[in-house]
């Protein structure tokens, strides 16, 4: 009886199946395979409760959560940035995008200006924006402007 024992050939279930019947263990499916994402499901849901956000989520908010970012992720490479991006540089006579290019590139579009419209680039500036207010008058035409002079006149003043 000892050297049934020993061998593995009891009626038993063998060691390392967990309790189940049968040795085969089926192969593991992802979250992320089994609802059809590219998005890490289980890093979602990781970083959801590394965040602290709530004191309990449910099932669905980490797969809801990741189909949002893969389809905002799928909108912005619709979008091609780094297209867009490239134009800005090649504008500004340089070989490389940087930061600024990339600002350029997405406050210039309406939808990603949008999408993105609480987001800070680091190094990317502002859009360049005068108000017209500012911006000295254009003369229309000689004879008018000979006419009404630039500044208008003190009031009780003697000339």
């Amino acid at each position: 009886m000892d050297s049934v024992a020993k061998s593995g050939t009891t009626a038993a279930t063998p060691k390392g199946t967990g309790g189940r019947r049968g040795g085969d263990r089926k192969k593991a499916v992802s979250k992320s395979a089994r609802a059809g994402l590219q998005f890490p499901v289980g890093r979602v849901f990781r970083f959801l409760k590394k965040g602290r956000y709530a004191q309990r989520y449910g099932a669905g908010a980490p797969i809801y959560l990741a189909a949002v970012l893969e389809y905002l992720a799928a909108e912005v490479t619709k979008k091609n940035v780094l297209e867009l991006a490239g134009n800005a540089a090649m504008d500004n006579k340089k070989n490389r995008i940087n930061p600024r290019h990339l600002l350029l590139a997405v406050r210039n579009d309406e939808e990603l200006g949008k999408l993105l419209q609480g987001v800070t680039i680091a190094s990317g500036g502002v859009l360049p924006n005068i108000n017209p207010v500012l911006l000295p008058k254009k003369k229309i035409s000689e004879t008018s402007s000979a006419s009404e002079p630039n500044s208008p006149k003190k009031k009780g003043a003697s000339t």
